[in-house]
């Protein structure tokens, strides 16, 4: 890399990272920290327990984000005072590492960018996610499986917790359904990304013949939403039912009808929670992911809405599926959204989905 470039590079990021400043607001956000953390050193801070977790998670997400803009600042002068160096020594191992850090700075610049995406209501909360297989039986039962895999593997990258809500095996292998807690800030503003119908085409490991099958599962996508959120719920709307768990979690959760499902019968909306050994929790659980799915209907109700007047076709339905994963005859996972695409299905596979993720919340605004 030739000086010129080098210094035209740094240029480059500076002017970035100064429009970066302007969209985050940081002199706010930093006195919003400071007033979270006074809060904090308070000694009745604790009183509340729900009410300090998030208060914590707030100020949390916050300084991840002053903090990651203040160590790209630094980077920044850092090169430029190594640039000065090579500039007058001329040393060529000063220069490698003047451009290897100029190429983990730019990597740096993009990661913080897509964090910047980030700023839709909700974006920034936990994520319901649920799985549901198409028509095929166990062959889409053990997708919808794999898949699941695939997401918990992702979650656990970024650093994420995940609780497993409600969970119906398959009648051979595989799942009939699943619903995840994924705990994290952001966790909602990424997976949206992921909301859509996954298609599989592979060598059946059922099919004693040996013959290619295509898969379909379905995976839909919700804010974990809190109480300042304002849903129209009539409990005359909502039915519930409770019933014996069926996962894991020992005798007491196996033997009492400590699961509970809720139908909210307007929408034929129904959802299930068997994660906790108390039915009221179950219970609680439950009525917050029925508020989550009632409000992310709403929103592609409005989404659809929008695109109808601006003429486009929506690709919210089975009818389309956003991605599709190809094991047979050749190695492929391909988005339809975006057309991002790579050969490396195992890495997929094993949760590697920042490509897919990055390119879809990019055209968003592009």
């Amino acid at each position: 890399m030739e000086m010129a470039e080098i210094r035209q590079k740094l240029q480059n990021m500076a002017d970035t990272l100064a429009d970066y400043r302007g969209s985050l607001d940081l002199e706010e956000k930093e006195t919003r920290i400071a007033e979270l953390e006074e809060r904090m050193a308070d000694p009745s801070f604790w009183e509340n327990q729900e009410e300090a977790q998030k208060v914590i998670s707030e100020n949390n997400a916050l300084k991840a984000m002053t903090d990651e803009y203040r160590s790209i600042e630094s980077s920044i002068e850092d090169l430029e005072v190594s640039y000065e160096l090579v500039k007058e020594e001329g040393a060529e191992d000063l220069r490698n590492e003047l451009e290897t850090g100029i190429h983990n700075t730019v990597k740096q610049l993009d990661k913080f960018e897509l964090q910047l995406l980030l700023s839709e209501p909700y974006d920034g909360n936990n994520a319901i996610l649920e799985l549901h297989p198409g028509a095929g039986g166990t062959e889409s039962q053990d997708w919808a499986s794999m898949l699941l895999r695939m997401y918990t593997r992702w979650a656990e990258g970024q650093g994420f917790q995940v609780e497993t809500l409600d969970y119906l095996p398959g009648d051979e292998a595989g799942v009939k359904s699943v619903s995840l807690l994924i705990k994290g800030h952001n966790a909602f503003g990424y997976l949206k990304a992921e909301k859509g119908v996954h298609r599989l085409v592979r060598i059946s490991p059922f099919d004693s013949s040996g013959r290619r099958h295509t898969s379909f599962a379905s995976c839909d996508v919700m804010p974990e939403l809190d109480d300042t959120v304002e849903i129209d719920l009539s409990t005359e709307d909502i039915r519930v039912d409770t019933f014996r768990s069926s996962g894991a979690g020992g005798q007491h959760v196996n033997t009492t009808d400590s699961a509970v499902r809720m139908t909210h019968i307007p929408t034929n909306t129904v959802v299930s929670c068997q994660s906790e050994r108390s039915q009221i929790k179950n219970r609680e659980r439950a009525m917050n992911m029925l508020r989550a799915k009632l409000y992310q209907q709403e929103m592609d109700r409005q989404r659809q809405e929008a695109e109808a007047l601006r003429g486009e076709q929506s690709e919210i339905g089975w009818g389309s599926q956003i991605r599709s994963y190809v094991f047979h005859p050749y190695n492929m996972v391909k988005d339809h959204r975006t057309n991002v695409e790579t050969g490396n299905t195992q890495a997929v596979m094993d949760g590697d989905l920042t490509q897919f993720i990055d390119g879809y919340l990019r055209s968003r605004i592009d």
